[in-house]
């Protein structure tokens, strides 16, 4: 009996100890490197000076991360065999500057804290960072990630939403992560920065239906001028701005956008058009203030998607690859 005691009690300190390690931290580098997040946002800083495209490409690189392997910094491992996460088809939009922010951003912490900070962490605070410098929330981020092991193109199919999703894919394609309907509008509303290309929309301005060649849900005025600037057969590298109010503004503009039938995107707009999430739009378009306490949550809620803690994974020295 008193080895089974003892045998329970070291059970029930390990599974403590595991909890406690698998804890994320809003100090957990206040004497390891206490000075990681303004050195991150120094760098950020710059780099939005030299491109605004930073600001939609960081946030982006954020969510794509965290959706596929969790939040890891797998997505930015390198591959010479075009096998890596960034790879797959769904990653090739990535926009190069939200890479790059990170890259300069590890470099700089390397050079007062070696071997500390993961990559997962710095990607963390980066995509908070561009936020508040586009005039959107600052808000505390939680730390203490560590990065994967795993990075491979095959496992992203599947784990991302799509630009034609219904209100329904998007919501369970959320769920699958812990996060909820509002979660998930108040996340969509990143779309009030960056762009888009013109073939994904296309379908919406000239193949919508045999009978409807243009989308109904979509403002007719604003489906002309989208038209102007993707016409049929356009270059595929064109691209437009998803806010064509505010684009360069973190605001609540996205949902006045779709009240007024400018989502671009089929996902986009179902969140207005769908009396099950059109409340939730309604708020968020009237009352920033609304729209910003439900950014910050949902955003803290996806930074603790699929961590790896403790003794899990590494801390890279590159970002962009495996330490050997």
């Amino acid at each position: 009996m008193a080895g089974r005691t003892v045998l329970t009690l070291l059970f029930l300190l390990c599974t403590i100890m595991q909890r406690g390690q698998g804890q994320l931290s809003e100090t957990f580098y206040s004497t390891s490197c206490p000075k990681v997040e303004s050195i991150v946002r120094q760098v950020v800083a710059q780099k939005i000076t030299q491109t605004f495209v930073t600001v939609p490409a960081t946030l982006r690189l954020f969510f794509h991360d965290c959706f596929v392997e969790g939040c890891d910094a797998s997505v930015m491992i390198a591959s010479p065999n075009g096998n890596a996460e960034k790879d797959a088809p769904d990653n090739l939009s990535l926009a190069g500057d939200g890479f790059d922010t990170v890259i300069k951003a590890k470099a700089a912490v390397e050079k007062s804290c070696p071997r500390v900070v993961s990559c997962a962490d710095i990607l963390t605070i980066a995509a908070r960072d561009v936020v508040a410098l586009a005039g959107g929330p600052s808000f505390k981020v939680e730390l203490g990630r560590r990065d994967g092991l795993i990075s491979m193109a095959s496992r992203v199919a599947g784990n991302l939403p799509e630009s034609n999703f219904s209100l329904t894919q998007l919501n369970a394609i959320f769920a699958k992560n812990n996060l909820d309907q509002t979660d998930m509008i108040a996340l969509s509303g990143a779309h009030t920065l960056g762009f888009a290309h013109c073939t994904r929309f296309a379908n919406r301005l000239y193949s919508f239906s045999p009978s409807s060649p243009v989308d109904p849900d979509l403002n007719s005025t604003y489906a002309q001028q989208l038209m102007q600037a993707c016409p049929q057969n356009v270059d595929s590298q064109i691209a437009i701005n998803m806010d064509p109010v505010t684009p360069r503004t973190f605001d609540n503009t996205y949902f006045k956008n779709l009240v007024n039938k400018m989502g671009l995107f089929t996902s986009d707009e179902v969140l207005f058009t769908n009396k099950a999430s059109r409340a939730t739009v309604v708020d968020f378009a009237n009352n920033p203030g609304n729209f910003n306490g439900a950014f910050v949550a949902a955003m803290r809620k996806l930074g603790r998607v699929g961590v790896k803690t403790g003794t899990a994974g590494q801390i890279r020295v590159d970002c962009t690859a495996f330490n050997s």
